[in-house]
């Protein structure tokens, strides 16, 4: 026999399995349930993990709670447990884990959080995903929003299950759709990705009900996520499913899942995240009031009402200030400069940049003003470092020393410098060092491939399906040739290098050549080739400097980097790296130059490279009289 929990204060009502944890209705505005009830009754509304032993392939288990508590109930609040002990005769992740969940008098909506444990003895596993899931009714929710820009009517899963399937399973061309107006489009759940410093609001209004009536997925803080600000990750897509994603690879790759060595001790809470419900008369009257309700959410940050004793409340959590500056000594202003703008954050200790890549602490970050100050709030007590980098200029800042966090201490580092790398002057520069792609040419759209939302958006065409085979199109003959000073990287540059389809499923390496003129050359001197990658897949980057039959070996060569994926799930840029690549002068002749940049794997459409910046910089001695 299945046991039900009850959760309702007069506006909504949640109904959760017991002792399972996974939500089987939600009831609202007269609503029965706002979740697809022909669905079973563990796929509607439930927490998942992707988890594997090392090395193997992950497993994507519904989690399935064995215990139900009552935390605490009174006439503001209730708040329940469902529990789940690991044990070395069972099966599932090896994690202790506790699923609540909260509800308040007068709150139109709820909040779920996780909190998960590992204890001495428990096996190696690695996390590749951590999320809830929400499966609404499909017969309400249609249209679906996630940003102020980007929002649809969407197609059904009856409308992707009878298109066209295209180079992975997730892109699905709509053949024989219900409604005309989706036919013909591409239905992609990564088109809808977004960067977690603006994946706040994402969720689905029912247009043909009257009143109309939201579903909202908030997030107040990211600090519980994985990988830092710049992490792109799904929020709504085609179901209706509305996510909320804690942890996952995606355009990253397997470098940055949760890896858990045996007997490694950890403890972490996921949440909570406001699940709203609303309701009204426009659609764009839904949209802002969960805008809003998401801002007070995050005001409110921490919430002072959850009842676990590790979710840390306000007065015992740290704050760490201070001012960055950038001292770049081959710039024409003298002594260091305000950092204005730039990201500044606290992540577990590791090498600069390490926060990328870093899924298992907890993390802070804030933007400077434009004198440089910064101040980090709300920061859980711990051991951190503190890592910035500032748009316009490569590389990564790590601040020497480890950061101790204590309960409702605070920090003032002063005044910190960052020296980025730099070799000498710049002889010349192509593209805007902002860790995208997106300066660079984007080209249309295959008419055969668009998703109609992005058909007249300059700033989200690269999410069109299909970018990386139209390379090939408007270079059909020879490869890209960049001439410094005659071509603008706005119209010329590729924004992805990738690989040249010749057949069927056959696809050869691309070489790419930058032209330019020195005016006069030091042979005896060594020059540097900064090379800043916003993007990188399964690719080897080769580089030689005036040889154009590119002989073996190269003169530089990464060998295969990458996993992030970003070309095909339509990103414009994964994860960041700098190249700095020392070039002797005797490789280098007074007039004419060429680079050539060749991208070597080519077995399939989607290795490849985004580039963020390239510079090229003469030795150091010369004299620091050039611009940035």
């Amino acid at each position: 026999m299945e046991f039900q929990v009850v959760l309702q204060n007069g506006i909504v009502s949640i109904t959760i399995a017991k002792p399972g944890g996974y939500i089987l209705g939600i009831s609202y505005n007269g609503i029965d349930n706002v979740l697809e009830a022909r669905n079973d009754k563990d796929d509607r509304g439930y927490v998942d993990f992707v988890s594997n032993e090392p090395g193997k392939s992950g497993a994507e288990p519904k989690i399935e709670m064995t215990d139900f508590k009552v935390i605490s109930e009174d006439q503001n609040m209730a708040e329940v447990s469902f529990t789940r002990t690991w044990s070395s005769s069972g099966r599932g992740v090896p994690f202790n884990i506790d699923i609540r969940y909260i509800l308040r008098r007068g709150d139109s909506g709820f909040y779920p959080y996780i909190i998960v444990e590992r204890l001495d003895g428990f096996p190696a596993v690695e996390i590749d995903q951590i999320r809830i899931v929400f499966k609404l009714a499909t017969h309400g929710f249609h249209y679906m929003a996630i940003t102020n820009t980007r929002q649809r009517l969407m197609p059904s899963m009856r409308d992707r299950e009878s298109g066209q399937t295209l180079d992975y399973p997730e892109a699905v061309r709509l053949t024989r759709p219900l409604e005309r107006e989706f036919d013909g489009e591409v239905d992609d759940k990564y088109q809808y990705s977004i960067e977690n410093e603006d994946n706040k609001v994402n969720g689905w209004i029912s247009p043909d009900s009257a009143p109309r009536v939201g579903f909202w997925v908030l997030t107040p803080s990211n600090e519980f996520r994985n990988c830092g600000p710049l992490k792109q990750d799904l929020t709504s897509h085609t179901g209706p499913f509305a996510l909320s994603m804690f942890v996952s690879n995606h355009y990253a790759g397997k470098e940055v899942n949760m890896k858990f060595e045996k007997g490694e001790l950890y403890k972490k809470v996921f949440g909570p995240v406001f699940i709203y419900l609303n309701s009204g008369s426009t659609n764009q009257q839904l949209w802002s009031d969960a805008v809003q309700k998401q801002s007070n959410e995050a005001k409110s940050w921490p919430y002072n009402f959850p009842r676990s004793i590790n979710f840390i409340q306000a007065n015992k959590r740290g704050t760490v200030s201070g001012r960055l500056q950038v001292q770049d000594r081959f710039i024409k202003e003298q002594g260091p400069q305000n950092a204005n703008n730039a990201y500044v954050g606290l992540a577990l200790p590791g090498d600069p940049g390490s926060w990328q890549k870093e899924s298992k602490g907890y993390q802070f970050w804030t933007r400077t003003d434009k004198n440089g100050n910064f101040v980090i709030n709300n920061i859980v007590p711990g051991n951190y470092n503190l890592y910035a980098w500032v748009p316009g200029f490569i590389g990564d800042y790590k601040y020497n020393n480890t950061i101790t966090i204590t309960p409702g201490g605070s920090m003032n580092l002063k005044t910190i410098v960052y020296n980025p790398p730099r070799n000498g002057p710049t002889l010349w520069e192509i593209g805007i060092p902002d860790r995208l792609a997106a300066e660079f040419f984007v080209p249309d759209a295959s008419p055969k491939f668009t998703n109609n939302l992005y058909r007249n958006d300059k700033a989200n065409k690269f999410r069109q399906y299909g970018l990386w085979e139209r390379y090939a199109e408007l270079h059909p003959n020879n490869d890209l040739v960049f001439t410094v000073g005659a071509n603008d990287y706005s119209k010329d540059w590729y924004f992805a290098h990738v690989t040249r389809k010749t057949g069927m499923k056959r696809y050869v390496p691309t070489t790419w050549q930058i032209v330019f003129e020195l005016p006069n050359v030091i042979s005896g001197r060594m020059y540097t080739l900064q090379v800043a990658l916003a993007s990188s897949t399964e690719a080897d980057l080769q580089v030689w400097f005036n040889d154009p039959k590119n002989a073996d070996p190269p003169h530089f060569a990464t060998g295969q980097i990458g996993d992030d994926n970003a070309i095909a799930r339509h990103g414009i840029h994964g994860l960041y790296s700098l190249l700095s690549i020392s070039v002797s002068g005797k490789r280098l002749v007074k007039g004419n130059n060429t680079i050539y940049l060749k991208q070597s794997k080519a077995t399939t459409p989607f290795e490849g490279f985004m580039y963020d910046y390239i510079r090229l910089e003469a030795p150091p001695l010369l004299s620091p009289s050039f611009d940035h």
